[in-house]
């Protein structure tokens, strides 16, 4: 009985694996043009993906983002040839499990490198459009410096201050950014100050060519000063004119300049920078004059200097009654 099982058992194995051996032959070629459609893609995955670093490295200046994107392009490509390959020998329903289960673990990823996933796709979309380039001078989320790097997920900026910032790309993409580069100049405002016994008229004049003057200052016809406001001892002028940025001398030494420049101009032409100074007005409605406030203070000081004066004299008086009174019984 133990005999007719085995010799059972191992007539289904044969059977299975001459089935097996069949079907392999039969599907012989069809596996020789599988593998042949898996090298090509392979191949031309290859050759595609050189040719997309060289046209990507003219475009991005990021060598990480051209990496990665040359390596999708790759995957890509062979991943396309694999599922060709696979339903040339009739594995058709093995491709589609791969593809939902590709969808399946793409979708994970995605939500547990979500953050990641963000600032890399933020990355992408900047080196595609180019908001800034490395060397540019830029300013976001309060970081104010040059871009010395520009990655996948980040970008270093070097402020003026000599610290290293890291930027998740993120930030750059979804929030207000400043290129102070990207046209090659920059206008300078410095506000000042003159006595209201002066000319605004004249004040400007006389600080528009003296700013002219300066051999870093561009497009002169530009150069403005204007009245900006009444201040409490000051009519208040907005001075401005353009550098060419970056470029030399630089933001801070040409606003240096520029403020010893109208220094130096206001006090030759006799115009007074004024210090703080305050009236007091007590003649507006609703107050009292100030001639009178000082009137009434006047008397009342000259009543309290009075009384004692008068007091000492009432004194000195009796003083002098009392002598009379002693005096005279001596005659006698």
């Amino acid at each position: 009985m133990k005999a007719l099982q085995l010799d059972t058992f191992w007539q289904l194995i044969n059977e299975k694996l001459e089935r097996w051996v069949e079907a392999s032959i039969k599907h012989l070629p069809n596996i020789a043009v599988a593998i042949f459609i898996a090298m090509a893609f392979g191949l031309l995955a290859k050759i595609i993906g050189n040719l997309a670093h060289r046209v990507l490295s003219r475009t991005f200046d990021s060598t990480q983002i051209v990496g990665l994107l040359t390596s999708i392009i790759k995957v890509a490509i062979a991943t396309a040839g694999i599922f060709i390959a696979l339903d040339f020998i009739g594995l058709r329903g093995t491709v589609t499990s791969l593809l939902a289960g590709a969808g399946i673990v793409g979708l994970a990823i995605g939500f547990a490198f979500q953050d990641i996933t963000e600032n890399l796709i933020a990355g992408i979309a900047m080196g595609v459009r180019k908001p800034f380039q490395i060397g540019d001078v830029i300013e976001a989320e309060g970081v104010f410096g040059n871009v010395e790097a520009i990655n996948l997920r980040n970008t270093h900026v070097m402020t003026f201050f000599g610290q290293r910032e890291i930027i998740p790309n993120k930030i750059l993409f979804r929030n207000i950014l400043t290129n102070y580069s990207v046209n090659g100049h920059r206008r300078i405002e410095v506000p000042v100050g003159i006595s209201y016994a002066d000319d605004p008229q004249q004040a400007a004049e006389v600080l528009t060519e003296a700013i002219n003057e300066l051999d870093f200052v561009i497009r002169k016809d530009e150069t403005g000063v204007w009245a900006e406001s009444f201040g409490d001892s000051s009519i208040n002028l907005l001075v401005w004119f353009w550098i060419d940025y970056p470029g030399e001398p630089g933001f801070m030494v040409a606003r240096h300049e520029a403020i010893v420049t109208i220094q130096r101009a206001l006090t030759e032409a006799d115009i007074l920078i004024p210090f703080p100074i305050r009236t007091l007005d007590f003649g507006a409605k609703g107050g009292e004059k100030l001639s009178a406030m000082l009137n009434e203070h006047a008397a009342k000081q000259s009543e309290s200097r009075s009384k004692p004066q008068s007091s000492s004299s009432e004194q000195h008086s009796g003083d002098n009654n009392h002598q009379q009174k002693t005096s005279e019984p001596d005659e006698n």
